[in-house]
């Protein structure tokens, strides 16, 4: 098994094209060819967490976090993210890190937060945009049907819930081989007229090198004819937070105490109960201010996220119940969710989950 292939696995579900601009995600130590001995999966890489993947004999560290998330100009040890670093060449252990390319799957962070909490009819709370193209072709009559079903192979034709989606138009396609040309139908020098289809069909934009290399191999025209155009839909299966609902609603009290059971948290900060019942649940796993406004136009009764400074409290404008459970508090299941996608896609082999705890805030 060599690094490749378990990052293949992995982002197969959450593609590194839908990671925020600002994010550092990728391998970002070592060579992905190497092979694994076996996998250590953590929330952040730390020292520590190089230690123990050094004790357990895995030379590749898969971590939400990432270590390096600015520029490294040195390499001399002269803070806690050089060190790891270069604990982990010194080692040759390699460094992967998914983040917000995980936070934006749909089955991703915030579904294990609401998996959690037992929260149902799980949406995207704030959907992706851009993330949709469309391939618009044409193709002689006779050969649709085989390049549609390539097209639909390769993963192209899928909005929302639906797949195999395409629109096509029947019509007359010209074209006048010159004398350079090698025309699969026609003669060069003659204005030839061919029944053609014109196929209309949208694809993940992570997709677009696969379908763009499955039109050229099937498509029978020595030069295909095709426009990739970006969709303004936003995509229901790629984006921030998540909202869902409690079968059945329950007070704001039992509400907090059910975040710190199924959290393992020992204080909560909120806002001012509004006297109503909680079913509607906005979540977001880590630093979640930006999505306050989002989670009120949802309709949630309750928003639970992290890092939310003094100022940020007031925007909950006595119409939600903001919960801020603290940012390792609201990832910490996330390695846990990661063991369970890589064991999954990959049975027979070792991907260990990391013992060490790397909160770095403490409570007295």
């Amino acid at each position: 098994m060599l690094i490749k292939d378990i990052i293949n696995a992995l982002e197969e579900d959450a593609p590194l094209h839908y990671a925020e601009d600002f994010d550092n995600v990728g391998l970002l130590v070592g060579n992905k060819n190497t092979e694994v001995t076996s996998a250590l999966i953590t929330l952040d890489t730390t020292e520590d967490v190089v230690e123990e993947a050094i004790a357990k004999n895995c030379n590749l560290i898969i971590s939400f976090h990432p270590i390096i998330f600015k520029g490294l100009k040195s390499l001399t040890g002269k803070n806690y993210v050089e060190r790891t670093v270069l604990k982990a060449i010194k080692n040759d252990i390699a460094i992967y890190a998914i983040h917000t390319a995980l936070d934006n799957y749909k089955k991703g962070v915030n579904a294990m937060l609401c998996d959690r909490l037992g929260l149902v009819n799980q949406r995207i709370l704030i959907p992706q945009k851009q993330t949709i193209k469309k391939l618009t072709t044409f193709v002689p009559k006779a050969e649709v049907e085989q390049l549609r079903n390539a097209l639909f192979s390769a993963g192209a034709g899928s909005i929302g819930n639906y797949n195999h989606c395409s629109f096509n138009v029947e019509g007359i396609g010209t074209f006048n081989p010159n004398e350079d040309a090698n025309p699969t139908i026609g003669n060069i020098g003659e204005t030839h007229y061919e029944n053609e289809t014109k196929i209309g069909i949208t694809f993940p934009k992570h997709l677009e090198n696969k379908v763009l290399e499955t039109l050229f191999k099937s498509h029978s025209y020595e030069e295909v004819a095709y426009e990739v155009t970006t969709l303004e839909n936003t995509n229901q299966n790629i984006g921030m937070g998540m909202i869902a609902e409690f079968e059945t609603a329950m007070t704001e009290v039992d509400f907090l105490n059910h975040l710190k059971q199924k959290m393992k948290v020992s204080n909560i900060r909120h806002t001012q109960f509004l006297e109503k019942p909680i079913k509607k649940v906005a979540v977001l796993g880590g630093s979640g201010s930006f999505a306050i406004g989002a989670a009120k136009a949802s309709g949630a009764d309750a928003y639970v996220t992290a890092d939310l400074k003094y100022h940020d409290f007031f925007q909950a404008e006595n119409n939600i119940l903001l919960a801020d459970i603290g940012h390792y508090e609201s990832e910490q299941y996330t390695k846990n969710g990661l063991v369970a996608i890589l064991t999954k896609k990959i049975p027979n082999f070792a991907f260990v989950l990391s013992n060490t705890n790397t909160n770095p805030v403490k409570y007295f």
